[in-house]
């Protein structure tokens, strides 16, 4: 019987090619398994182990008297203090105030309820509540997933849920005491729950995402400068549609307003005065609008790091103060027009690049600024090479997202800016950063192939 040779090295290159393939099916298992539930399952658990790692290694250090226990959340923790131990919604600072309208109420009523549990200002209370951010974080996976699925494809999808899943402002912000976290959830669902709506005919539905729509705007009021313009892309599409559309918006803008009514008319007799969920609006605006442009947000500001400040706020009282504000304010920009039109600028540049100064003291306070900077602008880049993609791709598609970027930093623009104001629309910044990077579809299509 004749013997095969093998051409040398034939073996090890067999070996080594059935290596390969192996490791590429484990991969694929891993991050591309068949069933949607599974793969959406290992996202989240993949990204609640990695910020669960970042919590272990940090948690310890939130239960620190040196700033007032400022680690937990500031303002938004010492309103919880004040509920948990009785005094009710209110004291926005260290010492104990009275009402307040200063945080919407969201998440310090939720903070309140871990130190009613865990202790106040508790280590136990520390591993809570970053451990429910983290959760918070790691299931925005699933409404992503979906909101690039329904709008792009799954490919897309799938590489967006996993660059969430490992995106280091996503992990960074999941391990802070605040409502970033919880925002980014509620508002990436209700996004993603808009995109389908207009095909909905069942008014529970349409109720349903009023409801959610309210109570994030209870967490975080920002979303709403949004609002009005991504329903009205919906009701659009419907109209187009030869669909109803009327009573649906009514019912819908109904729900919405029955969600926020309580508060807003609990916070304007508390505050003698018209209060639209929060009522701290002037006292950001003049913290970036003084003159002094060492930060985008000045410190000395702030009643919560200027005792001159703080005084002025229990003198006067909330309400008082807050309108003192905006009287500066209104003064210092009606008389100084160019240097708030070249902030404003700036702020824009920064919210887009995280670039504020090079200053040396600045940067000696802020020493991963540089760093970050480099980041951000990549993501910024990509994020607008996707847009621009997807623009091209569909407009129709497009327009939600590009909709969502103009409008929502606005409000930034004009205060004061930061990474922290990116949270609520991070989740669309990453898909769109994904189609920048990989694009529309996984090669060019045939002419004759219809787009999505």
């Amino acid at each position: 019987m004749p013997t095969i040779e093998l051409p040398p090295n034939a073996a090890l290159t067999s070996t080594s090619s059935k290596r390969a393939t192996s490791i590429r099916g484990l991969s694929a298992s891993i991050f591309l398994p068949a069933s949607p539930s599974a793969l959406l399952v290992r996202m989240v658990v993949a990204a609640f182990l990695i910020r669960m790692v970042v919590v272990a290694l940090g948690f310890r250090t939130l239960p620190d008297p040196t700033q007032n226990f400022g680690g937990f959340g500031w303002e938004m923790a010492w309103v919880a203090r004040s509920i948990a131990t009785g005094h009710g919604f209110g004291s926005p600072f260290w010492p104990l105030t009275g009402p307040t309208a200063l945080v919407p109420p969201g998440f310090p009523y939720l903070l309140a309820a871990i130190f009613r549990i865990f202790g106040l200002y508790s280590l136990h209370s520390a591993f809570a509540i970053l451990s429910l951010d983290s959760l918070f974080s790691a299931l925005t996976c699933v409404p992503i997933y979906f909101l690039a699925k329904d709008s792009i494809n799954t490919r897309i999808a799938r590489y967006a849920g996993w660059a969430w899943v490992i995106y280091p402002f996503s992990v960074y912000y999941s391990t802070v005491v605040w409502e970033w976290a919880l925002t980014a959830l509620l508002f990436t669902t209700c996004l993603a729950i808009l995109l389908r709506l207009h095909t909905v005919e069942s008014r529970a539905a349409w109720a349903g995402f009023g409801l959610l729509y309210g109570l994030t705007a209870l967490v975080n009021p920002a979303v709403l400068s949004v609002l009005p313009f991504l329903f009205a892309l919906t009701l659009w599409k419907r109209r187009r549609a030869g669909l109803p559309w009327f009573g649906r918006a009514v019912l819908t803008t109904v729900t919405v307003l029955a969600v926020l009514t309580p508060w807003v008319v609990r916070s304007s007799r508390t505050m003698h005065t018209f209060v639209p969920i929060r009522d701290n609006y002037w006292l950001e605006f003049y913290a970036g609008n003084t003159g002094d442009s060492f930060e985008s947000n000045v410190a000395w500001a702030h009643p919560a790091s200027s005792d001159a400040e703080m005084q002025s706020y229990q003198r006067m009282g909330e309400t008082a103060y807050f309108a003192q504000k905006h009287r500066l304010a209104a003064d210092f920009v009606s008389h100084h027009k160019l240097w708030f039109a070249a902030a404003t600028v700036r702020r824009a540049f920064r919210y887009w690049t995280g670039f504020w100064s090079l200053n040396r003291r600045y940067l000696h306070k802020e020493p991963l600024d540089i760093p970050n900077s480099f980041y951000c602008t990549a993501v910024t880049i990509f994020m607008r090479r996707g847009t621009r993609r997807l623009w091209r791709h569909r407009r129709s598609i497009a327009l939600p997202f590009v909709t969502l970027i103009a409008i929502f930093p606005i409000t930034y623009y004009l205060s004061h800016s930061s990474m922290d104001y990116r949270q609520p629309i991070e989740p669309v910044i990453v898909i769109l950063a994904v189609v920048g990077i990989f694009g529309v579809f996984a090669s060019r299509p045939a002419p004759s192939e219809p787009l999505l």
